[in-house]
């Protein structure tokens, strides 16, 4: 079995059938046509449909969805479930009610595997989430057990900061970075003087 794709690494071609809530149709996503288009690519794997945590997970994440939208981020939802049993979970359940999220079915684990969040014991995925940029490299990644929920607040500031970065390779951003605030800039001033910087700013 391949290693699954790292950080820093080109995420190699995959493509997935999608149920899109926002159209109720199926249809297919294609990484290659996603990065031909530019576009940055979000994936937010989940371990099932018809569960617990993963419904809190999903609507807490599409608040920011048409805010990704415009700047360019497409988000794929992913589990092992298969489209048909996403479009019936979006019509049972409440929290899912405005959901806007394409949803990209695996039911094989192939995709899953591809960024290591497949539990072969369950036939499950991990939460696992991955933010890709245009030129197809994987720029972070996030994973947590089963029981565990994502904040969506901190993968949208990810995103964010990625996005800030890919303009301005030279930079840096601290933690809880938020944009319009202080970066860094690496150089030998800057060594052992990272908070004299920051308070002066």
């Amino acid at each position: 079995m391949e290693r699954p794709v790292a950080v820093g690494q080109q995420v190699p071609a995959f493509e997935m059938e999608v149920y899109d809530p926002r159209t109720g149709k199926f249809g297919k996503f294609s990484f290659e046509e996603a990065k031909r288009q530019g576009k940055w690519v979000v994936l937010f794997f989940y371990p099932a449909d018809f569960t617990f945590v993963c419904p809190t997970e999903l609507a807490d994440l599409n608040q920011y969805y048409d805010q990704l939208q415009q700047s360019g981020v497409e988000v794929v939802s992913v589990s092992t479930d298969t489209v048909y049993v996403h479009l019936a979970w979006t019509q049972a359940e409440p929290l899912l009610k405005d959901f806007k999220i394409p949803m990209g079915a695996d039911p094989t684990g192939t995709v899953s595997r591809l960024f290591g969040v497949y539990d072969p014991e369950s036939g499950l995925a991990l939460r696992g989430s991955f933010v890709i940029n245009p030129d197809g490299t994987l720029v972070a990644s996030e994973v947590n057990y089963y029981n565990v929920g994502r904040n969506a607040d901190e993968l949208y500031r990810k995103i964010q900061a990625c996005l800030y970065l890919k303009d301005h390779p030279e930079e840096a951003c601290p933690a809880k970075w938020q944009p319009g605030e202080q970066t860094l800039k690496p150089s030998e001033e800057l060594v052992g003087h990272v908070g004299d910087v920051l308070r002066r700013n």
